[in-house]
């Protein structure tokens, strides 16, 4: 495993495109949660029921695309190329190079969404404060919460990906699915209103929808599903892709 696992890293590590994929990450995703901050504004009226973490971490479901594209590279890249027969013959366990891969994957995504997720906090923290939201001064458990919970969100988001590109193998029709998974179920949840047991369902079961629940930090008691719970349906849906394509990497060729 250690093998592989090094492999895997020499691989990212000497890819030029690695190193700006991982700041477009950092990047996108603290500059539209700074936007959208910064035209967050709260009336003199009071009343406001802005949720400041939440709309600082906004750039988040826009990361997460950039996320999904690093994942697609890992191995359609190398089906494209042609790289993978070797990377299979190196590493006859087939499990054990999806492995690797997830875990440098992880790894990497982990790193660049800590620093996009304290940057997203810190930018919407300052704008936030002078648009005449309450800023708490103190971090408070859940803000903590929701920071955690969307680095691990990212990371999840890139498992998934990584899954469903094993599957798919293009990396056009890898990256056109993973984007569909990730935009397509929110934007079906807005025309559901209508139907409210569909649209609960849609919310509550889908991965985006529901992982995206850990960046609420008020309001807890309205939503469909709790924050934990919703990154649990997204952590189930990574689990399933990732088995998914173990079991067809080990019966398909390379």
């Amino acid at each position: 495993m250690t093998g592989a696992l090094r492999a895997e890293w020499t691989k990212l590590r000497t890819d030029n495109g690695t190193a700006w994929i991982l700041a477009a990450i950092c990047i996108l995703t603290v500059a539209v949660g700074a936007a959208t901050a910064a035209v967050t504004r709260c009336g003199s009226g009071g009343g406001c029921a802005v949720d400041p973490t939440k709309v600082s971490l906004t750039g988040i479901e826009v990361g997460q695309a950039v996320v999904a594209v690093l994942a697609v590279l890992v191995i359609s890249g190398e089906y494209s190329t042609g790289m993978i027969r070797v990377t299979m013959t190196a590493t006859p366990r087939r499990w054990m190079v999806l492995a690797a891969k997830a875990a440098v994957l992880t790894g990497l995504v982990l790193a660049a969404a800590v620093a996009a997720v304290a940057g997203s906090l810190a930018a919407g923290r300052l704008l936030l404060a002078g648009n005449g939201v309450t800023v708490a001064h103190a971090i408070t458990g859940p803000v903590i919460r929701a920071a955690a919970g969307s680095v691990l969100y990212l990371a999840l988001i890139g498992l998934l990906a990584l899954g469903v590109a094993t599957i798919v193998r293009d990396s056009a029709a890898a990256t056109g699915a993973v984007l569909g998974i990730l935009y397509v179920p929110p934007a079906i949840a807005l025309f559901l209103g209508s139907d409210p047991a569909w649209q609960r369902w849609v919310e509550r079961y889908t991965p985006v929808n529901a992982g995206l629940a850990i960046l609420n930090t008020t309001g807890l008691h309205d939503l469909v599903i709790s924050p934990w719970a919703g990154l649990g349906v997204l952590a189930a849906w990574a689990a399933v892709a990732l088995l998914a394509a173990g079991a067809l990497l080990r019966l398909r060729d390379a």
